[in-house]
């Protein structure tokens, strides 16, 4: 159990690295060398844990997916234990997947850097599909949920709905990756994302939560 909880840490410490070295200086710095000095540990040891470059790369990949992942399902086991709205839980949940400060910038540059190679590698490109199908799959439940609790109106697609909120949400989250100064009338881009993202969820949970209501009686 030691060996594996150690063997885990240490390639999770490698895939950390690769993450810094794509977020400062772009994918092609992120050699098995390169990923090697800034995790501080030789270039044999990175090899004995991985057994090419690619398998390095698809490692650090599938994390970052994993961590946004995990962010995104402590948002919304926060909001059910509070009782919210679903509406209100899944406003807090796409923030996530919004580069609104350093972390989340620099993990959308690693998503972006890998999601460019995946044009040219198919098992980068089925990570990419995955983790884009898990945020609808979220969105659709989260949509179907709000039709039993009377949030969302009975007859309103949910696959439909979720590829609506998460349009807006990608669309949103390069504009402020790639201009994250620029004003939007009078409030910031900042401001101005959060509006059309409430906007979107307001097109959709157009009801009251009758859930925690009929709870409490």
């Amino acid at each position: 159990m030691a060996r594996t909880a150690d063997h885990d840490l240490r390639r999770r410490e490698m895939a950390a690295a690769v993450r810094r070295l794509v977020a400062t200086a772009g994918l092609d710095a992120a050699t098995v060398a390169g990923v090697a000095r800034e995790a501080g540990f030789s270039v044999g040891l990175v090899q004995h844990y991985f057994k090419s470059k690619d398998d390095l790369l698809l490692f650090a990949y599938r994390q970052v997916t994993e961590d946004v992942h995990d962010r995104v399902a402590a948002r919304i086991a926060d909001g059910v234990a509070r009782q919210r709205p679903i509406s209100a839980v899944l406003f807090d949940s796409l923030l996530e997947l919004l580069p609104l400060d350093d972390a989340r910038r620099a993990e959308y540059r690693v998503s972006r850097a890998f999601s460019g190679r995946a044009l040219d590698n198919e098992t980068l490109a089925e990570v990419a599909r995955a983790g884009a199908a898990d945020v609808r799959d979220q969105l659709a439940v989260a949509v179907h949920n709000g039709k039993e609790c009377g949030e969302v109106e009975p007859d309103l697609d949910p696959a439909l709905a979720a590829t609506r909120i998460s349009a807006v949400v990608e669309g949103l989250a390069d504009q402020l990756y790639r201009d994250p100064e620029r004003r939007v009338g009078t409030r910031t881009l900042r401001s101005a994302a959060e509006e059309l993202v409430r906007e979107c969820l307001a097109g959709v949970f157009t009801g009251e939560c009758r859930q925690y209501a009929n709870a409490k009686r």
